[in-house]
């Protein structure tokens, strides 16, 4: 298991900045080291998955970001962004008696709206490849705006209290260590199999997956080895998914493998 003090964070407080990630980078190509901290009361310039925007107004959520440097092969770092759902599930279960899902491959969930959303990005340092992950939580009712309550919900909203920015923040980078430590040293399939016990997507869900280029109807049948989404579609045929936007189907999709 990875030692802490292997990675031990430093943390920086803004109270404004453009991007959380975008600082953490520009702090890295200065030689910043892997366990930096961005912390910042509002994102002027926020942004999620998929070129959105990620709404942060003042006092309103957790914004952060962390650098790491990671030593696991390139191709098994979109497990990063699992580890990170995972750390943020296990908060919101343990420290505050939320029930969360997690939606492929990093939005957490209450109640089917999304209470946190996780963006990793790679890129070149003088010292060698690094990635910002950042992390958004949404604190209180003022996190979004009104016309998202259908999609999005907030800490305050699902317990009824406001919470302590700084406990959570905390609590989770404590959760955050232990995962990267389990991705870095442990099993290699340790962080898909914890990933899965946490998320009803994982298997058996109907859903459809917006690429780019198409739609892909199906039911999830798991993850590969590096994080990738397994869909078998009504053809009975198993595609990988490496990127797209998942949804719940809104009808019934038939299970191939019950029609065969």
């Amino acid at each position: 298991m990875l030692d802490p003090m292997r990675l031990t964070p430093q943390i920086l407080h803004y109270n404004s900045v453009g991007s959380t990630n975008s600082e953490v980078e520009r702090l890295a190509l200065e030689g910043a080291p892997e366990g930096l901290c961005v912390v910042a009361d509002e994102q002027t310039a926020g942004r999620g998955r998929l070129q959105r925007q990620w709404i942060s107004p003042l006092g309103s959520g957790l914004y952060f970001t962390i650098l790491l440097r990671p030593q696991i092969s390139e191709a098994k770092w979109p497990l990063i962004t699992l580890l990170a759902a995972i750390a943020v599930s296990e908060v919101l279960r343990n420290h505050l008696a939320i029930q969360p899902d997690i939606k492929w491959p990093n939005d957490v969930l209450v109640d089917d709206r999304k209470i946190s959303g996780i963006l990793a990005e790679a890129f070149e340092t003088p010292t060698g490849r690094a990635l910002a992950l950042g992390i958004g939580i949404n604190l209180t009712a003022n996190a979004f705006p009104r016309e998202l309550l259908d999609t999005a919900i907030s800490i305050e909203e699902a317990t009824g209290r406001q919470v302590e920015r700084e406990a959570i923040l905390s609590q989770l980078l404590s959760s955050l260590i232990y995962y990267y430590g389990v991705m870095n040293d442990g099993p290699d399939n340790q962080i898909i199999d914890e990933w899965c016990k946490r998320s009803s997507y994982a298997n058996g869900k109907a859903v459809q997956i917006a690429t780019g280029g198409e739609t892909i109807r199906g039911v999830t049948r798991g993850l590969e080895t590096n994080g990738a989404l397994r869909v078998e579609t009504a053809n009975g045929k198993i595609q990988i998914i490496h990127a797209g936007d998942v949804t719940r189907a809104r009808e019934n999709i038939a299970n191939p493998s019950e029609s065969q």
